[in-house]
Order: structure tokens, then C-alpha cells, then sequence
């Protein structure tokens, strides 16, 4: 965050309006934060978790904890509005295990989404009411206000972009597809055999890969190994970059 404006509460939420130019990392890298990102100019295209995204303004993105973010491109004239949440602050809005804020759970398949003007009007309002509370720093309750209004805006941002109307328009080897790669996403540091994903699906890992295959154009065996893959490569590298900057290392 050297040189780049930015308002927090402590390292819980922080907000800024210039992305850093250091940000733009050329290999693969696991993020432990809630990024929400309401893009005004330009574009960014990159892939989450494999899955490619472009992302053109007017839009929203949303990049979530533990997805391994590759970036592609992104243009000179890219600039939006950035909220970092860290993962206790987003816990604290969701009250139990079951309560899961729904636009988290829609994001993984459509991280980027485009914007109307209406849209745009009250993505803006809500980043501004937002960073208006996080400069009160002698309100009593300034955390428990920022908490309130974010978890009004996911809600609100969850029936507008992410209707969940959606799931029944998909098909049934679409809907296979997401399941497979859940199940994937959360267990391939443990369990790199397609029989054991086949078995959580109730299918035989013939047909697992065959509808697989003729979906996504890849394998189930070849989805999992780019995972374990794309998980080495980013340790690697996070690894490599924390001990050559072990001496100038910053945190926001």
C-alpha cells in the first residue's frame, strides 16, 4: 500500500481508490482476504480458482479467501473502488455455520458482473456511506455500523446480481460440473483420486469424466492435477517472495 491512499479499521477493512501497481503479480497467488472491487474504467481479465473471468467496467468483482488468483491483463486505464475485508471481519457477518451470506456462494461461478448506471449510482453510494463511517474513528460504535452496512449491501448485492432463480436455468452436467469442482476446490489437498469424488457424486469415475471431458473440455483427473498444480505453484512463489522481501515486508 506504499505510496496509495487508504482508510481502515485496523486490518479488518480497508478501503482505497488506487489500485497499487505492485499489486499486479505475474504468477499464480493464494489471497487469505474479501476483495470487492467495483470497477469505473478499463478492464482485467485473469482467472480464479482455473476458471477464467474478464472483467470490464462498468462491473463488480468479488474475489474471495483461499482462491488462487491468476492475473492475465489488466489495462493502463484500470481504476474502481477496493474494499479488503479480512476473513474475521467477513466470519463476523455471517451469525452461524448455516447462515452464509448468498452472494459469497454465487461469486465462485460469476466473480465479475456487469453494471447498469443504476447500478454503478449505488455501488458508489454505498463505497462513499462506507468510507464516510471507517473516518469516524471516535464513534463508539464504528465497527458495529461498518459491520451492519456491509452485510446489507451482500444481501441486497446477492438478489440484485446473483438471483438464485439462476441454478434452474443451468443444466444437469453444468450443475454436475460445479459440484465436481466444489468437491474438488475443498478437498484436493487430501483426496487426489477420481473414485473418491465419483463416490461423493453417486456417479462411476467413467462416467464422471465423460461428462467432464465433454463439458469443460477436460478431464476430472486433469481438473484435479491443475489444482494440486496450480496450489504448488502458488506456495512456491509466496514462498520465494516472503524471504527475498523478509526485510522490507509490509502489511496494509
Amino acid at each position: 500500500m506504499e505510496n496509495t491512499a487508504f482508510d481502515a479499521i485496523d486490518n479488518d477493512i480497508i478501503l482505497f481508490e488506487k489500485m497499487p501497481r505492485e499489486s499486479k503479480i505475474d504468477y499464480p497467488f493464494k489471497i487469505d482476504v474479501t476483495t470487492v472491487i467495483t470497477c469505473l474504467d478499463g478492464k482485467m481479465e485473469g482467472a480464479i480458482n482455473l476458471k477464467s473471468y474478464k472483467a470490464e467496467a462498468p462491473c463488480f468483482i468479488v474475489i474471495l479467501p483461499d482462491q488462487i488468483l491468476e492475473h492475465n491483463y489488466i489495462s493502463e486505464d484500470f481504476s474502481g473502488l477496493f474494499i479488503v475485508m479480512s476473513k474475521k471481519f467477513t466470519g463476523s457477518l455471517m451469525s452461524s455455520a448455516q447462515d452464509r451470506l448468498p452472494l459469497f456462494l454465487s461469486v465462485q461461478d460469476n466473480p465479475a458482473v456487469p453494471l447498469n448506471e443504476n447500478e454503478l449510482k449505488a455501488m458508489v453510494a454505498y463505497f462513499r456511506m462506507l468510507k464516510r463511517i471507517v473516518k469516524l474513528q471516535d464513534h463508539p460504535y464504528r465497527m458495529d455500523v461498518v459491520r451492519h452496512l456491509t452485510m446489507a449491501f451482500f444481501y441486497g448485492a446477492a438478489f440484485q446480481f446473483h438471483p438464485q432463480s439462476e441454478d434452474k436455468k443451468k443444466s444437469h452436467q453444468e450443475i454436475l460440473v460445479e459440484k465436481f469442482l466444489s468437491l474438488v476446490k475443498a478437498d484436493y489437498k487430501r483426496q487426489r483420486g477420481l473414485e473418491f469424488y465419483a463416490g461423493k457424486l453417486f456417479l462411476t469415475p467413467k462416467h464422471l469424466s465423460k461428462v467432464m471431458k465433454e463439458t469443460t473440455g477436460k478431464s476430472a483427473n486433469e481438473w484435479i492435477d491443475d489444482y494440486v498444480t496450480l496450489e504448488a505453484k502458488a506456495l512456491l512463489k509466496s514462498t520465494k517472495t516472503k524471504n527475498s522481501r523478509a526485510r522490507t515486508f509490509r502489511i496494509f
